[in-house]
């Protein structure tokens, strides 16, 4: 009870019930954290270097990129069982969930494809060549359209998914990581993690609309690198992850200016929201944690230990 009392206390609002769940990529494992009491209550088994988790939309399942066992691990929620693994190429690393609850665009780092899975026949349905290297992935919420960003050939790739054939290229700086349509589907944006910057698209265009550059006093500009990021459902507020700078920047994305810097642990990686964006949760790689946002406030307010090299990170309501 005193727990729960001085979490709630710390966020000044109750919170949701729900949980953060947390992918350990050294231990092979996920960290489970409820997001009343700010604690972790599980700690589950994976397969190996699990990285990209997303949930079904009726959050029944649990998709979990095991990227050394080349598989995509299929797990329910509620007992932590593996059902099954979906065929996902080599070295999956991110995916992204269609509108349609059953499509699963899994980007193959290996192999330089994106690999579209059935999530209930568990077939393969397209296998799309893109760039060197891809990682990031993202779909427009209308479902139209699925972006793979690849590190090495440094582009966005744009993708039809009526044809599951790309339309588009476009160049970003140097080794994007992440990408995300936001402000309903009308702008993508895309992490450029040795470029220091964030790019901006027109999603109807395809054309550059602005660029995010970052410099933090200190910190010598090599070590911001931006990966994850995350907008506040308003469109206004982006909270853009800087890798080993340490630090989660704070944008006015509708002026596209750094409004302040929040440090937090060693190598900031990916973050979620919890279920009503009062709070955000970044995962922090070496130092093996994860900081607690008010984002009210724009202020830390606590570190939970979770295990080594925590990558991933994404909510699930539990109710209540």
């Amino acid at each position: 009870m005193l727990r729960l009392t001085f979490a709630l206390a710390l966020l000044g609002a109750p919170a949701a019930a729900g949980e953060i769940w947390v992918t350990n990529e050294k231990d092979d494992t996920i960290s489970v954290i409820d997001t009343a009491t700010l604690e972790v209550t599980r700690t589950i088994p994976t397969g190996e270097r699990p990285r990209g988790i997303t949930f079904s939309h009726d959050y029944s399942r649990v998709y979990i990129c095991a990227s050394d066992s080349d598989a995509v691990q299929v797990m329910d929620p509620v007992s932590g069982e593996i059902l099954h693994d979906l065929p996902s190429g080599e070295d999956p690393e991110q995916f992204v969930l269609h509108p349609d609850n059953r499509r699963l665009y899994i980007a193959n780092e290996d192999d330089a494809i994106t690999t579209v899975v059935d999530t209930e026949t568990r077939r393969v349905i397209e296998q799309i060549d893109v760039g060197i290297e891809p990682e990031g992935m993202a779909v427009s919420p209308d479902g139209k359209i699925v972006v793979t960003t690849s590190e090495t050939t440094n582009m966005a790739h744009w993708i039809d998914t009526e044809s599951e054939a790309i339309f588009a290229n476009t160049l970003v700086d140097s080794r994007p990581r992440h990408a995300e349509f936001v402000k309903d589907g009308a702008e993508l944006w895309v992490s450029a993690e040795i470029g220091g910057t964030v790019t901006v698209f027109d999603t109807a265009t395809q054309a550059e609309k602005a660029k995010l550059h970052f410099a933090i006093k200190g910190v010598h500009e090599d070590r911001i690198q931006p990966v994850g990021f995350e907008l506040t459902p308003d469109g206004k507020t982006a909270f853009i992850a800087l890798g080993p700078a340490n630090h989660v920047a704070v944008v006015n994305a509708e002026t596209y200016e750094v409004e302040e810097y929040l440090l937090v642990g060693r190598r900031v990686w990916h973050m979620a929201f919890d279920g009503d964006h009062s709070t955000l949760f970044t995962t922090n790689g070496i130092s093996g944690d994860v900081t607690v946002i008010d984002v009210a406030k724009r202020k830390p307010v606590k570190t939970i230990k979770v295990g080594r090299f925590p990558w991933g990170a994404a909510y699930r309501p539990t109710g209540g």
